[in-house]
């Protein structure tokens, strides 16, 4: 069993900056690939980025990439997502979770956080 809880939402203004954390506990964190999800509202939840068990890898959804920079913490058993030039259309609340596998398909993560809400004003 993992337990998952995001923090670092909040409301900033287009152009700005958040950087949030998942913090982990329970069975070995270092041994799960984390991915960040998001929803937004009426719509449906798509993929923002995962990193390797390892860190070794990360792969980014189009419409992040070179805005979003996704890292982890074994010792701390944190992932982290540095959002930087934020965009209204950001506005979502933003879920982290853990699986077996690096995927971008939320069907491989087995275990999910509550979420956090990130709100992007024009």
């Amino acid at each position: 069993q993992v337990q998952l809880v995001e923090s670092g939402g909040g409301l900033v203004q287009a152009g700005g900056s958040l950087r949030l954390s998942c913090a982990a506990s329970g069975r070995i964190f270092s041994s799960y690939a984390m991915g960040w999800f998001r929803q937004a509202p009426g719509k449906e939840r798509e993929f923002v980025a995962y990193v390797s068990w390892s860190a070794g890898s990360t792969y980014y959804a189009d419409s992040v990439k070179g805005r979003f920079t996704i890292s982890r913490d074994n010792a701390k058993n944190t992932v982290y997502l540095q959002m930087n030039n934020l965009k209204p259309e950001d506005t979502a609340i933003y879920s982290c979770a853990a699986g077996t596998t690096s995927s971008t398909w939320s069907g491989v993560y087995r275990y999910w956080g509550q979420g956090t809400q990130v709100t992007v004003s024009s």
